[in-house]
């Protein structure tokens, strides 16, 4: 085995932290030339006009879905240290809604708001102000909402420890998943997408 790097001992904290930097670099530059940096063609997802979000997004996911089960198969990755977010049900799914929310109203998600920052929008620099003043108060009101937050804790959860089948048939799944998405978004496009009207000039 050969990755994860950080989680084997090839390299330190201080390594980690700028192979971070580099990473996040990177990805802040292709949201950038995707268009992620604006707020309008973000919010035109959930108007069902533009869904470049969803096509790149779900891209990205199961290009690293792709990566990390082919690397874990062929003995290159050990799977099993791969960091996993420990699943609350409840407060997860309220918190998504809030999210979901803040990003119609907001236009961004707290990724996209950095990189409009990164591109001097003013509305970027005022939703990542809000970010770090929601953070603020989260925080601070923590002690009072810390029942809610721990409740419904169901550990590492994943698909497959759950219904108790094989990665790759989840990986194949998701995969089918992928391909109707983006059949149905092209539909959806050409059916709530913005017309290109012809003008043409009448002697």
């Amino acid at each position: 085995m050969n990755l994860p790097f950080y989680k084997l001992g090839y390299f330190g904290l201080d390594t980690s932290l700028v192979v971070a930097f580099v990473i996040g670099i990177g990805f802040g530059f292709f949201l950038e030339r995707a268009g992620f940096g604006t707020a309008k063609k973000l919010a035109a997802q959930f108007y069902f006009t533009d869904l470049t979000v969803f096509k790149v997004m779900f891209t990205g996911i199961v290009t690293a879905m792709l990566g990390i089960y082919f690397l874990s198969s062929l003995g290159f990755m050990d799977i099993s240290l791969v960091t996993i977010v420990d699943t609350y049900i409840v407060p997860q799914v309220v918190g998504g809604l809030m999210l979901g929310v803040g990003f119609v109203v907001g236009g961004y998600c707290p990724g996209t708001s950095v990189v409009a920052c990164s591109t001097g929008k003013v509305d970027g620099v005022v939703f990542l102000g809000g970010i770090f003043i929601g953070t603020f108060i989260f925080g601070e009101s923590y002690p009072l909402i810390k029942d809610f937050a721990n409740m419904t804790h169901m550990g590492k959860l994943t698909l497959p420890g759950y219904f108790n089948i094989p990665y790759g048939v989840v990986v194949f799944a998701v995969v089918l998943m992928a391909l109707g998405g983006f059949a149905g978004a092209e539909w959806v496009e050409k059916k709530f997408g913005y017309k290109k009207v012809e003008v043409r000039n009448e002697d």
